[in-house]
């Protein structure tokens, strides 16, 4: 007699996914109500703590070194879009090619920098950008390029660019893997008629391919500028905010007014305002970018 399997119960997904749910609520939604909370009082961190409204936003908004951090901020995320998601999609555009020999190695290096901590990797750019014996700086002298050499951590002219080559080396792979995710959905069909109909990888790619994961693409500048919104390890090792402020980053800025001024409700503010600009910064780039449509 053969045997039916019966399906699941609706309790046996909730108790499975009970424990996720909880640690995501306790790490990720809690925490912005227990910040929204602490931005209404003027708290050091003692017992005493005194409400005082919506001061502590209306200080936020006349706040110039917030404001100048939200701008580096916005830089770095415009460099790191680019960088990460435009590098990211012409890899992977490369990998899925025809003509590219030794695929499984060079996705599996260019994705290893993912899985290593961000204070790993923004420590050994800080070697690497050292004046006197980085390695940035030996392979210029190496190649007799002289007048190309300078103190990369040092100048506030270019401090930014400095920071964020880091960032995007290492979260390309990220993309990468996303968008060869997409390319692999699109039916082996499609692109064998674009084939013979004579059309070449980096047509399919600009005319076929491209189009068909739009939506991935767009999902990917969502996760990039979000993402970026909140960078702190790579900046706090490489720079920690130098020279003088002009690497400050938001996330940074609030770490610096929570722990070392103490001014622990401003801290939680300055949160508030970096998940207000992020979800504005976010919604923006999807508007901009959902408005054409591809069928």
């Amino acid at each position: 007699m053969r045997r039916t399997l019966s399906k699941p119960k609706r309790y046996v997904f909730i108790l499975f996914l009970a424990p996720i749910l909880i640690i995501y609520l306790a790490n990720a939604v809690f925490p912005i109500f227990i910040s929204v909370f602490y931005s209404f009082f003027n708290w050091t961190g003692g017992r005493t703590m005194r409400f005082i409204g919506f001061s502590n936003y209306l200080e936020l908004v006349r706040d110039d070194e917030f404001w100048r951090s939200a701008g580096n901020n916005l830089i770095i995320v415009i460099m790191c879009t680019v960088g990460q998601v435009g590098i990211g999609l012409v890899v992977s555009f490369m990998l899925v090619s025809r003509a590219l020999k030794f695929k499984e190695f060079h996705r599996t290096v260019i994705f290893f920098p993912v899985t290593v901590s961000a204070l790993v990797i923004g420590f050994i750019w800080s070697l690497m950008y050292n004046k006197d014996y980085g390695l940035v700086n030996y392979f210029l002298r190496l190649l007799r390029m002289d007048r190309l050499i300078l103190p990369w951590l040092d100048n506030p002219d270019y401090i930014l660019v400095t920071a964020s080559v880091p960032v995007i080396l290492q979260y390309i792979g990220l993309y990468m893997i996303m968008f060869m995710g997409a390319i692999k959905s699109i039916p082996d069909e499609i692109l064998e008629c674009a084939g013979l109909d004579g059309c070449n990888d980096f047509q399919r790619s600009i005319h076929i391919t491209l189009p068909m994961i739009y939506d991935t693409f767009k999902v990917a500048v969502m996760i990039c500028v979000s993402g970026t919104m909140k960078i702190f390890d790579h900046i706090l090792v490489l720079t920690n905010g130098g020279p003088g402020k002009s690497s400050q980053v938001l996330a940074l800025y609030a770490y610096r007014v929570s722990f070392d001024r103490m001014r622990l409700s401003y801290g939680a503010t300055i949160s508030i305002g970096i998940l207000a600009l992020s979800i504005i910064l976010t919604l923006g780039s999807r508007k901009l970018l959902g408005g054409k449509k591809y069928e």
